[in-house]
């Protein structure tokens, strides 16, 4: 009697770990496998320790303030969640409002959709994607568009994912992905027909720069949209409880700093854009972009647990469990930062690179105003 009931339980056992492992997908049912999870470019033995050090860049504010070191920094931090992001996320690693009546992959598609309609670029014209993460918006886009999309990120290993999705999706040789520095993008001036950024730019130190590379590789008379991440009017730099969500957004998301709603416009002129539209695509009448992350509690303790034992037995790295559990807590941020309207992922700013004529005149206005 004895045996039969250690041999039931061991089959259980072994019967639940063949689930964990083998069947259970991600909260999408999408994106890798749970066996697959691993650091990106960074070696098994080392995600831990890359891991401390992440964490140790918010234990000297001075160097998030130091341009220089945030691209390393963004491109650790990409190496310790793409995994994670796509097995429990997809493939887009961004947000949407959501719409009733439509599941969150619908409501993704159209909201990357929108980004490329704004646009208004034509079949076969090529735009780029700054910070295209593994390519989930480029492939719907150019599915979407028929536009030719040169991806760019600074993460080699999405670079390698972004290239299989494409095959795998037969787009190929209609999206292209390079790795690079969106601060400084080996491409040539005006080059592209169009260009958007997908909570993207946020990673930037500074805004100026990145909007500046855009502008300089966009062709004249040709249009950027971005959805950027900032603080809206309601946050107070003086309410402790809002710094702390947003501290706690800027930590578990690898951001030197998010800017003000305000503030992104103003940049945009600056580098030489003209401003044709400004919105703030998170407030009603759009659904709220953070359910998602709410009704995703149970799949996130479902996925937690099933980490712990892939990290317990050896198939996924150690330090894994810990950056499983550093985007719960971020996502609690994110929530709240939605919940109190103190933040928003989608502030939406379209803009135009003049056509020469009018380029030619602004610069010589300016030079006659010195």
């Amino acid at each position: 009697m004895e045996t039969l009931t250690l041999f039931c339980t061991t089959a259980m056992v072994a019967f639940g770990l063949y689930w964990f492992i083998c069947i259970l997908g991600s909260a999408e049912q999408k994106g890798k496998r749970a066996v697959e999870l691993s650091g990106g470019s960074i070696s098994r033995e080392k995600v831990q320790d890359k891991y401390k050090q992440y964490w140790s860049f918010f234990r000297r504010p001075k160097e998030i303030e130091m341009a220089e070191k945030v691209p390393a920094f963004v491109d650790t931090f990409y190496n310790l969640v793409t995994d994670i992001y796509e097995w429990g996320w997809g493939q887009s690693f961004h947000f949407s409002p959501s719409i009733p009546g439509k599941s969150h992959k619908e409501a993704t598609k159209k909201h990357e959709e929108m980004a490329v309609d704004l646009l208004g670029v034509k079949p076969g014209q090529r735009i780029i994607d700054v910070g295209c993460g593994v390519g989930g918006p480029m492939r719907a886009i150019a599915s979407h568009s028929g536009a030719n999309i040169v991806g760019i990120t600074i993460n080699e290993y999405q670079v390698k994912r972004a290239q299989i999705h494409n095959r795998k999706a037969g787009l190929e040789s209609q999206c292209d992905v390079v790795c690079g520095n969106f601060l400084q993008m080996p491409f040539p001036d005006n080059s592209f027909d169009g260009a958007y950024s997908i909570e993207a730019t946020c990673h930037a130190p500074r805004l100026d720069d990145v909007y500046a590379e855009i502008f300089r590789v966009l062709k004249p008379g040709s249009m950027y949209v971005s959805y950027e991440w900032v603080t809206t009017e309601k946050y107070e730099s003086s309410n402790a409880e809002h710094v702390e969500v947003i501290q706690g957004i800027e930590r578990g998301d690898a951001l030197p700093g998010l800017r003000k709603y305000d503030q992104i416009s103003e940049i945009a002129r600056k580098v030489g854009f003209q401003v044709v539209k400004e919105k703030d695509l998170a407030k009603p009448p759009a659904g709220p972009w953070w359910s998602r992350l709410k009704m995703g509690r149970i799949a996130y303790w479902r996925n937690h647990l099933l980490v712990t034992v892939l990290s317990w037995i050896g198939i996924a790295p150690k330090g894994v469990v810990d950056v499983h559990e550093m985007l719960f807590v971020t996502a609690d941020y994110l929530t709240r930062g939605g919940e109190t309207g103190i933040f928003s992922p989608m502030h939406m700013i379209l803009c135009r690179k003049p056509a020469q004529g009018v380029q030619d005149q602004d610069q010589d206005q300016d030079q006659s105003s010195h």
